[in-house]
């Protein structure tokens, strides 16, 4: 009998010591995003991230087997944080476009919506450059949507702010004339919202490969080749397997991978 127990005790020793290998094993990665982009990522009341992008995100750490960790940071310092090792990637619905590529990699796309403008029912606006000369437009600072504005808008009084709910909340109270956005953003952030009921969307959808890249993916230092050929194979599996598919529709009625929002 001692013999036995001598064995079983062993034998949990080593499962116990395997098991602890394999979590020792699991790839330590942490994930910056911004927390403040409903419906893709915000805090709850509870003081929880949520948002499509952290359901995204999770999903992938599964199916690559990561231990991953959450780090909120601001949107207009998300690509510094990134490069000064404060994180290992950016899942906060970062665009591809070829001037970040410069100073990050990215992954392939795991989705991909148009930006559009938001502005007051019945505002009767000509939506153009000349149309818009000497409007106010609320853009969050640092995005594609800005530079777009800029390029495209140059006669309009842009005004910047540093999330998209504080601009959201200068058209409702009169101070700007439009916002800009990405359309689902703007359609379930706020148009679908009591503080959105009096607005709408305004002119033509906007998805310029010049300005509005390839899609959002996930941002990682240059180089980390290992980390970006890991979340590529997850992005392929979650779209293979379903789980893309069952976050997706948790919160869009619509494809968000690339189905325009109209």
């Amino acid at each position: 009998m001692k013999r036995i127990t001598t064995w079983l005790l062993a034998g949990a020793m080593l499962a116990a010591t395997f098991g602890s290998a394999i979590a020792e094993d699991m790839k330590k990665v942490k994930i910056g995003t911004e927390g403040a982009y409903p419906p893709f990522n915000s805090i709850d009341p509870n003081g929880k991230l949520v948002g499509f992008d952290i359901d995204i995100a999770k999903a992938l750490c599964k199916a690559a087997k990561f231990d991953c960790e959450f780090v909120v940071q601001d949107w207009d310092g998300i690509i510094d944080g990134l490069n000064a090792k404060k994180y290992d990637a950016i899942i906060a619905s970062m665009s591809i476009t070829e001037e970040r590529k410069k100073v990050v990699d990215f992954t392939k796309k795991y989705y991909n919506t148009p930006a559009k403008f938001v502005a007051k029912k019945d505002a009767n606006l000509e939506i153009s450059p000349e149309g818009l000369k000497g409007k106010a437009v609320g853009v969050q600072r640092a995005t594609i949507h800005e530079n777009f504005l800029r390029d495209n808008f140059p006669d309009v009084d842009i005004r910047t702010y540093a999330t998209q709910d504080e601009a959201n909340a200068d058209l409702v109270a009169g101070r700007v004339d439009l916002v800009m956005a990405d359309s689902v953003a703007l359609l379930e952030g706020f148009l679908e919202t009591p503080e959105g009921a009096d607005f709408e969307f305004v002119g033509p959808n906007y998805s310029e490969p010049k300005w509005h890249g390839e899609g959002a993916g996930i941002a990682i230092r240059k180089g980390d080749t290992e980390l970006l050929n890991a979340l590529n194979k997850a992005i392929d599996q979650i779209r293979a397997d379903g789980t893309y598919k069952a976050i997706n529709d948790k919160y869009f009625d619509f494809d968000v991978y690339g189905k325009p929002v109209s």
